[in-house]
């Protein structure tokens, strides 16, 4: 162990760390449903689903099973000018269960590039339309899209993107509010190009959540002036929110949505951006300068696209958007004492989504760059969990898998932690 974790020092650097300060990684050795094995023999409860990503569990076989077929068959072919089988039957699914009115798929990567996709489109179909000035997004505040240079913009840059504001493009940013959105589509008139938001939970602003009707309102909003609602699902898809697609708890059909992580049940890296045909269309063309010009080496993956598949077919089969709400509810139950701690407040569920605040000691620094998130983090290592505090917000977000022995284990780190005084 130490001699992995010496090579790990002398030539790796991690996301989201600070190796001035943050200590040595954890070196995971395996994993199998909602358990990460260490090195050292501990085992912890993936109470995050490895950043939001394993949907039905590490290591599930089903998923293993599709990946190593797919394999055999068919490992990997660019898809400008090719099309194979397992692309076109993943997109037909896809089309067949979002929400009424996506019928094109686009392929790419990541969240972050699947969010890229969609910009993009959103200002060239605008310069096709013969309205080039239409650069200017609404998005709302504190919300988080990638790390990508168009996804940045239209996140809120603090604390994460501070060093790149001067080459980001003009983001009008608001509250959840529906008035406040009319007033910057009014404001910004024929300059506005359209809204981005992610649906009904927000991950990295601290797993808020939007009041039910906002999403429908904004979709009403955006109607009426004649811009596109760009859904980024990349977290809250495939039953997060205990909806398929958390636009569907509202009845709403974005223009464009984005769907990454659960896609693959998390055991793959691929994405799509779903938009609806008047977009394709407005693409199409005998001029070559008006089409898509943006793609990537492994879009529309073979074996990506067969791993999905398999994984929407478990979707189907265990109804895992149910099944996360009830994982969800029962540790929302379980956390309800701590309720009574003047430091927790904002106990909130949706889907299999639990979170709270937990108040710092009074004259101690806090948030997303303070060191008591690691410390926090450090108090569930110790009680078997691994949870990732953001900011000052403690939450769980476990995979499909686990168990209520599995829940107790992260409620007893949940309690650690505010029992902690961190």
């Amino acid at each position: 162990m130490s001699d992995l974790i010496g090579r790990d020092r002398t030539v790796t650097w991690h996301p989201f760390t600070q190796h001035g300060v943050d200590g040595d990684p954890m070196p995971v050795v395996g994993a199998r449903g909602a358990r990460l094995h260490l090195a050292d023999g501990r085992e912890l409860v993936d109470g995050i689903s490895s950043w939001w990503a394993t949907l039905h569990g590490h290591g599930e076989p089903r998923l293993v099973e599709a990946i190593e077929r797919q394999y055999r068959q068919l490992d990997h072919v660019l898809f400008a000018g090719t099309t194979h089988e397992p692309a076109v039957r993943l997109a037909e699914r896809l089309v067949e269960k979002a929400p009424e009115g996506l019928t094109r798929v686009f392929f790419s990567d990541n969240g972050s590039t699947a969010v890229e996709v969609a910009l993009k489109m959103v200002v060239q179909r605008w310069v096709h339309q013969g309205e080039p000035q239409r650069t200017v997004f609404v998005a709302l505040e504190g919300g988080y899209h990638g790390d990508t240079f168009g996804a940045m913009a239209v996140g809120d840059p603090d604390p994460f993107f501070e060093p790149f504001k001067r080459m980001l493009f003009e983001v009008r940013r608001i509250p959840v509010d529906t008035a406040a959105a009319v007033r910057a589509l009014d404001e910004l008139g024929d300059r506005a190009a359209g809204v981005i938001l992610e649906p009904r939970l927000m991950g990295a602003a601290g797993m808020k959540i939007q009041p039910m009707g906002f999403v429908g309102a904004l979709r009403q909003i955006t109607t009426k002036r004649g811009v596109p609602l760009i859904a980024d699902e990349v977290m809250t898809g495939f039953g997060r929110t205990g909806h398929l697609f958390a636009c569907q708890g509202e009845g709403v059909t974005p223009d464009l949505m984005c769907l990454a992580k659960g896609l693959t049940g998390g055991m793959f890296p691929m994405s799509v951006t779903l938009a609806r045909e008047e977009f394709f269309e407005a693409f199409r063309s005998e001029d070559r300068s008006r089409a898509f010009f943006h793609g990537h080496t492994f879009t529309a993956h073979p074996v990506g696209c067969a791993v999905a598949l398999a994984s929407l077919d478990l979707i189907e089969e265990r109804h895992t958007p149910a099944l996360l709400a009830r994982l969800g509810a029962r540790l929302h139950e379980r956390l309800a004492g701590l309720t009574s701690n003047p430091r927790v407040s904002g106990l909130r569920r949706v889907g299999g989504a639990v979170a709270f605040e937990l108040a710092g000691p009074e004259g101690q620094p806090h948030g997303y760059l303070s060191n008591r998130s690691r410390a926090l983090r450090e108090v569930a290592l110790r009680h078997g969990a691994l949870l990732r505090p953001l900011g000052d917000t403690l939450y769980a977000l476990p995979p499909a898998c686990t168990t209520d022995e599995e829940l107790e284990t992260l409620a007893v780190a949940f309690e650690a932690m505010v029992a902690s005084g961190l």
